[in-house]
C-alpha cells in the first residue's frame, strides 16, 4: 500500500514538472466595503509545456502566492492544442480578438525565433512555438492580450483538418 502511494506521488511529480509556469501580471486590487479597504492581489499567469499547449488563468486572492496557485490552476483547466510546424511555427496567419486587444501572428522561417511583445511573446513561448511574426493592436491590457493570443491560436488547423473538412485529397489542396 504504502509503495503505491509512493509511484502515485513520483508519478505526479514528473507530470507537474513538464508544465511552465509565468507569472505576466500580479496587480494589488482594493474593494471598499463597510470596515474600510479590503486588498486583495489579481494574477494573471500562463501555463503551458512548450510542446503545443498552453492556457492563461487569473488567480485572485488575499496573498500574492495564493493567487499565482489560484492562476495556474485557472490556467491549466483552459488549455488548448495547437498545431505546428515542422519548423516550430504555425500553419498560417491568424488573427486574434480579446476584448479591446486584437493580435496578429504570421508564420516565420527558420531561425527567426519569437518577435512578438509582451503577454502575446509569453504565451508563444510556453506554447512552443519558435518561429513567428506577432503585433498585438488595440490595447496594452496584458490580460486581454494574452486572451487574444489564445483564441487565435486556438483557431489554428493544419492543412490535412481542412482538406477532411472539405472532402479533398490534400494533395488536390494546393492545386
Amino acid at each position: 500500500m504504502a509503495t503505491e502511494r509512493k509511484n502515485k506521488t513520483k508519478r505526479a511529480k514528473k507530470e507537474e514538472t513538464t508544465w511552465q509556469e509565468r507569472v505576466i501580471q500580479i496587480r494589488r486590487v482594493s474593494k471598499v466595503v463597510k470596515g474600510g479597504k479590503k486588498l486583495s492581489f489579481r494574477a494573471i499567469v500562463v501555463v503551458g509545456n512548450e510542446r503545443g499547449q498552453v492556457g492563461v488563468g487569473v488567480g485572485k486572492a488575499s496573498d500574492v502566492i495564493g493567487a499565482v496557485k489560484k492562476g495556474v490552476a485557472d490556467g491549466k483547466k483552459h488549455l488548448i492544442e495547437i498545431p505546428m510546424t515542422k519548423s516550430n511555427s504555425i500553419p498560417h496567419p491568424i488573427d486574434g480578438t480579446g476584448g479591446g486587444a486584437k493580435v496578429i501572428m504570421r508564420p516565420a522561417s527558420p531561425g527567426t525565433g519569437v518577435i512578438a511583445g509582451g503577454a502575446v511573446r509569453t504565451v508563444l513561448e510556453l506554447a512552443g512555438v519558435r518561429n513567428i511574426l506577432a503585433k498585438q493592436l488595440g490595447s496594452n491590457n496584458p490580460l486581454n492580450n494574452a486572451r487574444a493570443a489564445v483564441n487565435a491560436l486556438s483557431t489554428l488547423r493544419t492543412f490535412a483538418e481542412v482538406a477532411e473538412d472539405r472532402g479533398v485529397a490534400i494533395e488536390n489542396l494546393y492545386i
